[in-house]
């Protein structure tokens, strides 16, 4: 299986007033090709915020922002091979640190377990991580009702008081 080298091609959704980071692992295809996180129809993470937030999500930059909800990926380059995290290879992290530093964000949620072992390997964060199951399609097993329970933990964290 060849891999190739793939850099991050869109930014952080964040501003100064996010109090949560949520991190995947590296886009997939869809997702660079439309230049936004969890774009791929197939993937459950827009679908379970809205249920999560009993909100629709017309606009999903000023959904997160409205919502203090910063977005981001583990990762700012790596060898895939299309969007499969199983060959994730000769990775680069973005950093972390400098998005937290720059609002007020406690808690970082990753997605997936690729995130969460990457973040856990090579990021080096003040905040605190909490590991959430991946809502890609690819995690088909775990169903819907499963991902919002083990999800809720973000409005809790997301309204916790300091």
């Amino acid at each position: 299986m060849s891999t190739e080298r793939v850099f991050h091609t869109f930014g952080p959704v964040y501003d100064d007033t996010s109090r949560i980071l949520i991190l995947g692992s590296f886009p997939s295809v869809v997702s660079r090709k439309m230049n936004f996180y969890y774009a791929n129809p197939g993937n459950r993470f827009w679908r379970l915020l809205a249920d999560l937030f009993e909100e629709e999500i017309t606009d999903r930059k000023q959904f997160c922002l409205d919502h203090h909800i910063a977005l981001w990926d583990v990762i700012a380059s790596c060898r895939i091979h299309g969007s499969s995290d199983a060959s994730i290879t000769d990775v680069i992290v973005n950093d972390i640190q400098s998005i937290v530093d720059q609002s007020q964000i406690r808690t970082v949620f990753t997605t997936g377990k690729k995130a969460a072992d990457l973040y856990q390997k090579l990021v080096r964060c003040d905040a605190e991580h909490i590991a959430l199951p991946s809502t890609s399609g690819a995690n088909a097993a775990m169903s819907f009702a499963v991902l919002k329970e083990k999800y809720h933990i973000i409005l809790e964290k997301l309204y916790e008081e300091s």
